[in-house]
């Protein structure tokens, strides 16, 4: 059986491997119905932040002890510094490859970014409360 920080970090991985289906798969989605790879991205990085936030709220850190509002804010604003280092990641890879698949650049550049948000939410994002 699997305890503590590897417990965390195990749930972790499964959020994330999910937030990457909704990620890659809205972004696969939208250019195939026509959309550029680029702002497909954006829409599909966004999507795949709020599945995350909810189920990282739920079955991963729990609750932090100072409501939703403050620590969707959180959430948020650790999400977005990743999904920025994500994007560049993304945008770098095809730029300099134009034959890289975006799905591929999507799980490369997501890959690399899993350990900066497992301790963003972790250490600041779920945080206790301070009032």
């Amino acid at each position: 059986m699997v305890h503590g920080g590897l417990a965390k970090l195990v749930r972790f991985g499964a959020v994330g491997a999910l937030g990457f289906l909704v990620d890659a798969g809205v972004l696969a989605l939208l250019i195939s119905l026509g959309s550029g790879p680029f702002l497909a991205r954006i829409i599909s990085i966004a999507l795949a932040m709020f599945v995350t936030w909810r189920l990282n709220r739920s079955l991963t850190f729990g609750a932090s002890e100072d409501g939703q509002a403050r620590e969707a804010g959180r959430y948020f604003g650790v999400a977005i510094a990743v999904a920025l280092l994500n994007y560049a990641i993304y945008s770098g890879l095809l730029l300099t490859f134009p034959a890289c698949p975006p799905v591929l650049a999507t799980a490369i550049s997501t890959a690399i970014c899993t350990a900066v948000s497992f301790l963003g939410y972790g250490k600041y994002a779920f945080r206790p409360g301070k009032g």
